[in-house]
């Protein structure tokens, strides 16, 4: 991990010291003082070593301070105070003696000399350590982001853990009912719950599925719940679609259904029903789940479960403009989910 922060870094200076020297350049342009390809030169030769030193103070000296070991940082003051005023003036004296650094200008006395390198050093120093705080800056917010995708979507796949096997254990109590009554109509209930199965495992492992694939589930669902009860159960699903290829996660409506059917009308003895009704037009998207209840209204408030708690954690996670409102009414269940599908995060 170590390794690939120093890479990353080392990338930043691969195009911040020629950003440097081309700034230089172009100072040394609008001035117009000597021939430009002497410049060119001259520029070259001091970002070589001004820019290994930058690298040396940003990178290894200044993270390596620590208020436990004060005294290893007041010994590298005098070093680095002596390598950007006369050690840079000897990097100089070096390049004129080797004939890649010419002297322009006016000749002056080696103390102001100094003294105008320690100028451009402290630019260079300023200049190097400003992108570098903004370029990290930058880096950090995009790690951060990039770790909270992560941990959302990790607690959107252990939801999906839990709903799921929740789901599949109310409709396997289903067959079991049917089984222990040795109804004719068990074959046909495994045969539902197979499909159910088989879209579980191979159709809910991407973020979003073409709405008509959820829909075929619900009704499979549906078909296999209405096995259970006889013709007093009374069931109207319908919907209004302006496009079945319309994307959404993965059984995300589906805590819904079964809530009706769990705690709905699972607990009516008179005239169970549910009314399920689903409208998606303009990105929009409106869901209602009507079912009949045992109990009035009274002062209870509408339970919470795991599919519903499941569910509105999963729509913080997913959008950012929704509203599902539960309401319990005299021996009716309503809930209504809202979506501005355009608002998934």
């Amino acid at each position: 991990m170590k390794k690939l922060s120093n890479i990353k870094q080392f990338q930043l200076y691969v195009w911040l010291i020629p950003a440097f020297w081309l700034i230089n350049i172009l100072e040394d342009i609008v001035r117009g003082e000597g021939d430009l390809s002497l410049r060119v030169m001259n520029e070259t030769w001091l970002a070589i070593y001004i820019s290994v030193l930058n690298y040396r103070l940003l990178e290894h000296t200044l993270p390596k301070l620590s208020w436990k070991k004060p005294f290893s940082g007041v010994l590298m003051l005098p070093l680095y105070f002596f390598a950007y005023s006369l050690g840079f003036f000897l990097w100089r004296q070096l390049g004129i003696t080797l004939h890649i650094f010419t002297p322009l200008g006016t000749p002056v006395i080696m103390s102001e000399r100094i003294g105008i390198l320690m100028g451009y050093s402290i630019g260079s120093v300023l200049f190097f350590a400003v992108v570098r705080h903004v370029y990290n800056h930058i880096k950090l917010k995009q790690a951060a982001q990039q770790l909270r995708i992560e941990r959302q979507q990790a607690e959107l796949n252990y939801l999906k853990s839990q709903t799921n096997p929740h789901f599949l254990f109310n409709t396997l109590n289903n067959i079991y009912s049917l089984s222990r009554d040795k109804s004719d109509l068990a074959p046909e209930s495994i045969l539902r719950l197979s499909k159910i199965l088989r879209y579980m495992l191979y159709e809910t492992s991407g973020p979003y599925i073409a709405i008509e694939q959820d829909l075929k589930i619900i009704d499979d669902y549906i078909a296999l719940e209405q096995l259970r009860y006889d013709d007093s159960l009374r069931i109207n699903f319908n919907y209004d679609l302006e496009d079945l290829r319309q994307s959404l996660p993965p059984l995300l409506l589906m805590p819904l259904v079964e809530n009706a059917f769990k705690h709905g009308v699972s607990e009516t003895r008179d005239r169970p029903y549910v009314d399920i009704h689903l409208t998606i037009k303009n990105r929009q998207l409106l869901f209602i789940v009507k079912n009949s209840t045992g109990d009035p209204a009274g002062d209870n408030k509408a339970k919470v479960n795991i599919g519903l708690s499941n569910l509105r954690r999963q729509l913080e996670l997913l959008y950012t403009d929704y509203q599902l409102d539960v309401q319990q009414g005299d021996y009716i269940f309503t809930a209504t989910l809202k979506i501005i599908l355009a608002s998934h995060v």
